[in-house]
């Protein structure tokens, strides 16, 4: 059998989804291994790396994607790409099926087996595989660099004979898998962090780390069984605001990474709130891909409100592409050898296996 990958579209994506390191992994599962040319040259991976390997590669991707029993990409294939796949192929990838919907079950009705690696249950097992996690881990911690980068005073309380310049104080909002690596990080930094999240379980996690949790008086705990955010009321909201727009007067930095799996972005951080905050402040908005959680975000821009900088960013890991395509090959392996029948040396789709279940799209 063979596995194979094609170049992304670098202008919106530079990960890559087979590393160096995996190609040894997947050839010891018996699968040899197709890429397109120049696959992991903007990583500064040449292709003679690969092929000392034991990877083949191959130069044209249509060619590619037509050998290829299992397709692994970052994102959805482009549609002139994806209508080379043919029956019992299978393309897993990140593929966004809330928003692709329509484009899949064309694919679907191809009998193309589709598995999005974003749909992974919460479960022990699935823990090596949830790209989510390694991904979002390294968009919190990268955040944190990037704001303090736009910040122009001093993070660290620092003691000089000329006087004291106090710590800044950051806001860290929604401690999942990225804000808590936020929180890490900005403590690390020397910062004085601050966090909220709807979800109560995550109280714990945040003053383990030193952050301060901000709690809304008789809060609901917002949490899904598979143990992400789900929507608040509007009595919720209210309070939040209300909590958000009294402690943002004395914040310097937001990190906004707060995001509901199928929907768009919560707006948290209202237009009277930034009225409110010093000029100098900083906001980096992870989440202005999918709508903001702040006023004025847009994708790809700094925005100043009254000297406050709202920073969005559609794909922040294109900062860090060599670590992120490394964590990322790794999931991706982990999840295609959980496919994999190693005594038929066959892909067995058992939907009787939750990973399996969960991650195929119907």
């Amino acid at each position: 059998m063979i596995i194979g990958s094609i170049s992304e579209n670098q202008e919106i994506e530079k990960r890559i989804a087979i590393t160096p390191e995996v190609i040894k992994k997947y050839k010891s599962l018996g699968l040899d291994v197709h890429l397109s040319k120049n696959y992991g040259l903007n990583l500064g991976i040449k292709d003679e790396e690969y092929e000392q390997l034991g990877a083949k590669i191959i130069h044209e991707e249509n060619e590619v994607l037509n050998l290829s029993d299992i397709v692994v990409q970052l994102g959805m294939l482009s549609d002139d790409k994806s209508s080379l796949l043919k029956e019992s192929q299978i393309l897993v990838g990140i593929l966004n099926p809330y928003n692709n919907k329509d484009k899949l079950q064309k694919l679907v009705k191809k009998k193309i087996n589709l598995f999005s690696l974003e749909l992974l249950p919460r479960i022990t097992r699935a823990q090596s595989m949830d790209i989510l996690s390694s991904q979002s881990n390294l968009a919190g911690y990268k955040a944190v660099v990037e704001s303090f980068a736009n910040f122009e005073k001093v993070v660290p309380m620092m003691m000089t004979a000329a006087g004291t310049v106090p710590a800044a104080k950051v806001l860290v909002v929604g401690a999942g898998v990225a804000g808590l690596q936020a929180i890490a990080t900005a403590k690390r930094m020397g910062a004085i962090v601050f966090a909220t999240d709807v979800r109560m379980a995550s109280k714990e996690q945040v003053e383990s780390l030193g952050g301060k949790f901000l709690t809304v008086d008789g809060a609901e705990n917002l949490e899904t069984e598979g143990g992400y955010a789900k929507e608040a009321s509007e009595n919720f909201k209210k309070k939040q605001e209300d909590l958000l727009f009294e402690t943002l007067k004395k914040i310097d930095i937001v990190i906004c990474t707060a995001l509901i799996p199928g929907k768009k972005a919560p707006l948290i951080i209202k237009e009277k709130m930034i009225d409110n905050m010093q000029p100098g402040s900083v906001i980096y908005d992870l989440a202005a891909i999918q709508g903001g959680n702040t006023a004025f975000s847009e994708v790809d821009k700094v925005i100043e409100k009254n000297g406050v900088k709202i920073i969005g960013e559609s794909n922040i890991l294109n900062k860090l592409p060599v670590s992120s395509s490394n964590l990322y090959a790794k999931n991706m392996f982990n999840f295609v050898e959980n496919l994999f029948d190693k005594e038929s040396k066959k892909i067995d789709i058992k939907l009787e296996d939750e990973i399996i279940e969960k991650t195929l799209i119907k």
